[in-house]
């Protein structure tokens, strides 16, 4: 797919209905010449609408008026070209916890959770927030996560969770104010609540940080794992990272964590699973697919705002 057109996918599955401003954003670089041939220099990993957008944020660009966007990308390469090339779309979004806990919930306790991609490791805390599906309440402490639920009955319990670690390429550290500063460019602009949801779940990390390596996901994924302890259910999960990973290496992760004891709770790219085993989506949305050791389980939407259960 072209740059142009990875712009028009972009608004008009992820953005549509979920930021009006990157919906115009990523419709108005689709429709430019400059912006996508100054992207078409960088690796294909760096020319991502939300690194991008979260990148001109984080200096101070506008994102409401796509004119003045795409001015101010041109205008700034050299220092934007600079920053897409050291980061990487970090988001790290405590709302998944809600569309992974009825998984969660629902394996032998306790568990010990190894997230890959885990970012600054918020998605580590799933028993120490409170949901909300519906009218349906469940925790009390900690910042609250809304979800809607369709097909299946929301979970009654929390997790007990008594080891917790990541892996990541980069780890951030939500003591760290420059790197909370760049959890916060990758929010997408109208999401108050979520920034508000960042800073809630930062406090609980920082309280009691989790285990964080930083490394491949396929080199110290074995490693790590050995370190979980006995007694406890392994569970090795992720949410929106493996789309960034090439194929082979995707290939190489399912292998991995496959022949590890425990279970794997994916929420993720479709591509992870045969195409046969792969149901079509509710509509024209974006959505990942959850799936408990590579059986599909529900559709749900990238922030953790929605799932729809399979039936």
């Amino acid at each position: 797919m072209t740059i142009a057109g990875v712009y028009a996918e972009f608004a008009a599955s992820e953005a549509r209905g979920v930021s009006p401003a990157y919906e115009r954003l990523g419709w108005a670089v689709s429709r430019d010449e400059d912006v996508p041939a100054l992207l078409g220099t960088l690796p294909e990993p760096k020319r991502q609408p939300q690194l991008l957008f979260g990148v001109v944020r984080l200096l101070g660009g506008p994102v409401a008026d796509p004119a003045a966007f795409i001015a101010f990308t041109v205008e700034n390469w050299p220092a934007i070209a600079a920053e897409l090339t050291a980061r990487a779309t970090q988001t790290n979004e405590a709302g998944r916890c809600a569309v992974l806990l009825p998984v969660l919930a629902a394996l032998p306790q306790p568990l010990a959770l190894l997230e890959v991609g885990a970012s600054a490791g918020l998605c580590l805390y799933p028993d120490r927030y409170t949901y909300r599906y519906g009218e349906h309440l469940l925790g009390s402490d900690g910042p609250v996560l809304d979800c809607a639920i369709t097909g299946a009955t929301p979970p009654d319990r929390l997790p007990e969770v008594v080891w917790r670690a990541g892996i990541d390429l980069n780890p951030l550290d939500v003591t760290d104010p420059a790197d909370v500063a760049w959890l916060d460019a990758l929010i997408w602009p109208e999401h108050t609540h979520r920034r508000e949801r960042l800073r809630a779940a930062a406090a609980v990390a920082a309280a009691d940080p989790p285990l964080l390596v930083r490394g491949d996901l396929n080199d110290a994924l074995p490693a790590l794992a050995a370190q979980a302890p006995s007694g406890a259910t392994l569970v090795v999960f992720h949410t929106s990272v493996l789309y960034q990973v090439p194929a082979p290496q995707q290939a190489r992760f399912v292998d991995l964590v496959r022949d590890l004891p425990g279970h794997w709770v994916s929420n993720d790219t479709t591509d992870l699973l045969p195409a046969h085993a792969v149901p079509p989506t509710p509509d024209g949305a974006a959505y990942n697919l959850l799936a408990l050791d590579g059986r599909p389980l529900a559709w749900t939407r990238s922030h953790g705002q929605a799932m729809t259960w399979l039936a």
